[in-house]
């Protein structure tokens, strides 16, 4: 396992910080006009989409220097590369590997752009720990598709443009895997009705989608039908590969050490309890662990080694401290932590509050902790599935 880059990298990291120190503002501020000209700088530097082939549009950098990209990115709290998450994600890795050539001019510029946003139709109310449950329907009639059927927990459905969407096309298969196709459809095409669904903090960034007598055209079709699950895998791991969420999750740890030294608790700082000094201490370390782990399938990559099922761990990893770590924001926080935003009693204008609030967009995006738990059960440890 390599812990180092070469001095390649580390000329491109300098690149990097050089843009990065010129380019954002140095108070802070961000309004739309400085958004819109950093887009447009990043797109220009071919950084959105960094490691997709240059004859699509990308940078055709490589794999460390996206590693490097993202994470300096990050640790200067620079805004995202690029507008279009899902899209940039793993939308438009799916659409390189699998779609066809006028697929690939369709969409890809788009989502390099940041036109629109992409939602994904996967889970299901009935099929979400096993996605391959799933029994969104869709009928083949003539050059078209005719899909019936619901998903649930799908992220920004209500603000997107595009669904890439797994319906199954054929009950009969023996292998629940089979049968199961991806399309890629338009979200005001006839049929579709979308209810959003509000969290915990008021917000809503998942949703309904219900199908009824939605017609896709072929053409939409990614992938070859009744290899939808193939196309899913592939872009669940350009979702799932990269190391650069440890350094968020460290900036976060490092907010709540200063959280814990402003805060008191019983006269004195919290940051001097034990208790609280053991679980940011337990917080570091996995951060820690993650981040190793990251190197580890940087390097399988590297070496030119297809990332599976072993990716689910920093996933897990993310998901449940994600949680702790808000949980641990509003305990040092003491009796101002049920507090809401609007109060002079709030450390950081209710920012802590609404962080252990959102941690579901997180853990459920992208498969929950259970399914993280049962792949890295069955594929990793070869235990039975349940």
């Amino acid at each position: 396992m390599d812990f180092g880059f070469g001095p390649e990298e580390e000329r491109f990291r300098e690149e990097v910080r050089g843009f990065l120190a010129e380019t954002l503002p140095a108070d802070g501020k961000r309004d739309m006009a400085f958004l819109q000209e950093w887009n447009r700088k990043v797109r220009e530097k071919r950084w959105v989409g960094f490691s997709w082939p240059e004859e699509v549009g990308g940078g055709g950098g490589s794999i460390a220097q996206q590693v490097i990209l993202k994470e300096e990115m990050a640790r200067a709290k620079a805004p995202p590369l690029g507008s279009c998450f899902m899209g940039l994600a793993w939308v438009g890795p799916a659409i390189i590997e699998y779609g066809t050539e006028e697929q690939k001019q369709r969409f890809i510029p788009d989502i390099l752009d940041g036109t629109y946003q992409w939602c994904t139709g996967y889970s299901e109310p009935d099929a979400g720990s096993d996605l391959a449950t799933l029994k969104c329907k869709g009928v083949l009639e003539g050059d078209e598709y005719v899909v019936n059927g619901q998903k649930i927990w799908t992220s920004i459905a209500m603000w997107s443009k595009w669904m890439i969407l797994l319906v199954r096309t054929d009950f009969e298969v023996e292998n629940k895997h089979d049968g199961i196709t991806c399309l890629l459809v338009e979200m005001e095409s006839p049929g579709i009705t979308v209810r959003p669904i509000k969290n915990m903090s008021g917000g809503a960034m998942f949703a309904e989608v219900f199908f009824d007598d939605v017609r896709v055209p072929v053409g939409n079709r990614l992938g070859a039908e009744g290899e939808g699950w193939k196309v899913t895998v592939s872009a669940l791991a350009h979702e799932r590969s990269g190391i650069a969420e440890v350094t968020g999750l460290q900036r976060r740890l490092e907010g709540i050490r200063e959280l814990a030294r402003e805060c008191a608790r019983g006269g004195r700082p919290a940051s001097e309890d034990p208790a609280i000094r053991q679980r940011i201490a337990r917080a570091d370390a996995r951060i820690e662990a993650m981040r190793l782990n990251g190197m580890r399938f940087l390097t399988r990559q590297l070496r030119g080694e297809k990332l599976g099922s072993e990716t689910s761990i920093n996933k897990l990893h993310r998901a449940q401290l994600e949680v702790e770590l808000g949980e641990l924001a509003l305990e040092i926080q003491g009796s101002r932590g049920p507090l809401a935003a609007g109060s002079d009693l709030v450390p950081a204008a209710g920012d802590w509050q609404r962080f252990a609030l959102s941690w579901p967009e997180v853990v459920i995006g992208g498969g929950t902790p259970n399914i993280q738990k049962n792949i890295i059960a069955e594929r990793i440890l070869g235990l039975p599935k349940d």
